[in-house]
């Protein structure tokens, strides 16, 4: 019988912009003031830093990917460097991430349609952009391609715009109510630790959960068209992109206004544009941010169903979610996928707000077991298979001190975590998900 498989439908812009999109999150938009107003402009250091980690955990699953094109997402690599029941967990815990995610992203889409149509419930616009992203998922795996090309193309212009006029108003020392704008604004109000490492290793737990996605390409490998070319330039042009899109709009953010004048509230998008005299700021931000939750809802939708195909594969989920349509979309996977997330929706319609703090905060403590179950997986592979290292041209670098360094800084958030009231209860929380996926796989075998 011949085996069903993805279709190669992803070109290489679609991996490219899939990659920028997955890099840059809405707490750019929305949360930079608030990271500003807890570190200042160390936060600066704090992207820098989480984004050279992000870079050598993307180099790590870039390496492994490569040495068999056969598979369908990283938990195939899981599954071969570290046995079923890891594998069983990270996919299942990837699958909830997710879910997770769009649950607050969806729900979002509601909150900002209202800035234009205030009298509509805000469920019901979510529950309209669910059932879109559906459908377009359901056609072909390019059709993701092609949205999430857009959807990325968005927020990459609205943050080259951004930089653009904000250089050319410090260039020409343009003065907003806070003062003149000029780059000496980065030092000259209590230099770059105005609150201390307090504020600089509190700021960490807001930036890695900005970096939440940037492993989605590893699950377009098996719908990528040549990826031996695509996914190490998609992997390699990360830190690039940070350095632009994160580094470089914050220092011009911070350059125009200093980091005491920006309101923790507001985006800071907002007040620049404002500051222009570009009076539609705050709807053209929120048109933005709308595409930018839109976005990651389409992002949920394909990653979920992705992975319970792969769970599927390896018998860890049952066997017709596995199955594609004649499109070569797992369409099963998909409309479970959806449900959940629509129960989501309608939770979050008769649910106080609060949860979703609580879940995003889970969600975040998952990712971090994610990241770290790929590094690990990538030190087995160099200890089993040397042979297969020394041959694969995309290496990760200064193996194995990166790998053990990722892990030191992983281990670090999770203390950065402790820390924080709003995010320790999900420390609790989170152990009790693993709690129960090892029961779930011990008393069904993981044999579905």
């Amino acid at each position: 019988m011949h085996e069903e498989k993805l279709a190669r439908g992803l070109k290489n812009r679609h991996v490219q912009l899939i990659a920028i999109g997955g890099a840059i999150g809405t707490g750019l938009f929305l949360g930079a003031g608030k990271s500003i107003h807890l570190a200042g402009p160390s936060i600066l250091f704090a992207y820098i830093i989480t984004g050279i980690f992000a870079f050598l955990i993307m180099r790590s699953l870039g390496e492994l990917l490569l040495t068999n094109l056969e598979y369908n997402s990283f938990i195939d690599i899981v599954q071969d460097y570290l046995g079923n029941l890891p594998a069983f967990i990270t996919g299942w815990t990837y699958w909830f991430s997710w879910i997770t995610i769009a649950m607050a992203d969806l729900t979002a889409v509601g909150l900002y349609t209202q800035y234009w149509l205030p009298d509509v419930p805000q469920w019901i616009p979510g529950l309209i952009a669910l059932v879109i992203l559906l459908i377009m998922n359901l056609t072909t795996v390019k059709l993701f391609g092609e949205m999430e090309f857009w959807f990325a193309l968005i927020k990459v212009i609205a943050i080259l715009g951004l930089i653009v006029i904000g250089v050319f108003m410090i260039l020409r020392g343009f003065s907003t109510d806070a003062g003149p704008s000029s780059f000496t604004n980065l030092w000259t109000h209590g230099g770059l630790f105005p609150n201390g490492m307090t504020g600089f290793i509190l700021s960490f737990q807001m930036v890695v959960f900005a970096f939440a996605g940037v492993e989605l390409v590893g699950l377009t490998a098996g719908e990528t068209e040549n990826p031996e070319y695509v996914m190490p330039k998609a992997i390699n042009n990360i830190p690039i992109r940070i350095l632009i899109f994160y580094v470089g709009a914050l220092v011009v953010i911070m350059s125009i206004y200093p980091w005491t004048a920006v309101d923790p509230l507001e985006s800071p998008f907002v007040q620049v544009f404002v500051a222009v005299g570009i009076t539609a700021a705050a709807g053209i931000i929120n048109f933005v941010v709308l595409t930018s939750a839109a976005s990651a809802g389409n992002s949920a939708i394909f990653s979920t169903s992705r992975m319970m195909y792969s769970l599927s594969k390896e018998k860890n989920a049952p066997e017709r979610f596995s199955k594609l349509n004649n499109r070569k979309v797992p369409s099963n996977a998909l409309f479970l996928s959806t449900v959940v997330i629509l129960i989501a929706v309608v939770l979050n319609y008769v649910m106080p707000e609060g949860v979703f703090t609580l879940v995003s905060s889970v969600a975040t403590v998952c990712f971090i077991w994610i990241w770290g179950i790929l590094v690990i997986s990538h030190l087995k592979y160099r200890k089993t298979k040397p042979e297969l290292a020394k041959v694969n041209k995309f290496k990760m670098p200064f193996f194995p001190l990166s790998n053990y360094l990722t892990l030191a800084f992983l281990a670090f958030i999770l203390v950065v975590l402790a820390l924080a009231e709003d995010t320790r209860v999900a420390l609790f929380i989170t152990p009790v998900w693993f709690i129960l996926l090892i029961v779930l796989y011990r008393l069904r075998g993981a044999r579905y």
